[in-house]
């Protein structure tokens, strides 16, 4: 066994990642990061560093993880599935479910929840929930506490701002109770092969998954169908594609927005 498969082994025994499950070149470049850091020049050293030294494992964790993200994040994006999706969903149905699945530090899952407040102000009888998911319990954490920086608001216009955030002394944000109460945040693993929940309306997988090779992506979109109700939407990064062997799983809804329906496949 070389050096690099040695430190993934140990990787994927201290942290429970699977390192497989990511393109090498991503890896790589990840764990460049943390040995330039540590001025460390081949992976059988940082092997024996990361094992002595408990407090790199924190930062080669969040270097491994991909936790880079705002509030609304793709702003056309996320506006069509509010006028495109949940306005004529809410019209039709009282009950939705979303699954933000890789939700790193929160900001897409509390985004999509903000938008179902906002829609159902004046309708009390819809039954919602969003549900976001991460392998990565420290991030999650952060997710939970619900506290960000000004930049993560980029996209967050006054309206949203005033009635789903509060400003601290500190000057970060915080989001507000009542739209912290709708999100279950739940550690899980998209290498899996089980989706969260079935019978979801909507599963946005965004940014995410262009990290993994191309069977890991094809297993993933085979996972999302599972968890979809027929009709439902599954909803992917700007710049991630469906492959081949999963494309006639779903029809395109919005390409250029890339959400897609799921199809009844017999």
């Amino acid at each position: 066994m070389d050096e690099f498969q040695s430190l993934l082994q140990t990787i994927q025994r201290l942290f429970g990642i699977q390192c497989t499950n990511y393109k090498e070149d991503y890896i790589k470049r990840r764990l460049a990061s943390r040995m330039n850091a540590r001025r460390i020049a081949t992976y059988r050293e940082y092997q024996e560093y990361l094992l002595k030294h408990p407090e790199e494992h924190e930062p080669l964790k969040n270097a491994l993880t991909i936790n880079v993200t705002k509030f609304f994040r793709d702003p056309a994006v996320f506006e069509c599935i509010r006028n495109e999706i949940l306005i004529p969903m809410l019209r039709q149905q009282n009950r939705i479910r979303i699954w933000s699945a890789g939700c790193s530090s929160g900001e897409e899952p509390y985004s999509y929840a903000m938008m179902l407040y906002d829609q159902t102000l004046i309708r009390k009888d819809i039954d919602w929930q969003v549900i976001a998911t991460d392998i990565d319990d420290v991030i999650l954490g952060k997710a939970r506490e619900g506290v960000y920086d000004k930049s993560a608001l980029e996209f967050v216009n006054e309206r949203q701002l005033h009635r789903h955030f509060t400003r601290r002394a500190d000057g970060k944000f915080e989001i507000k109770p009542h739209i912290r109460e709708k999100v279950r945040f739940q550690h899980h693993d998209l290498m899996s092969g089980v989706p969260v929940q079935r019978g979801l309306d909507i599963v946005s997988c965004r940014n995410v998954t262009i990290y993994f090779s191309e069977p890991q992506k094809n297993d993933l979109v085979r996972m999302f169908y599972q968890g979809l109700r027929p009709g439902g939407y599954y909803i992917m990064g700007m710049s991630e594609f469906l492959g081949r062997e999963v494309e006639h799983l779903f029809a395109p809804y919005k390409p250029l927005q890339k959400i897609f329906v799921r199809k009844e496949v017999t």
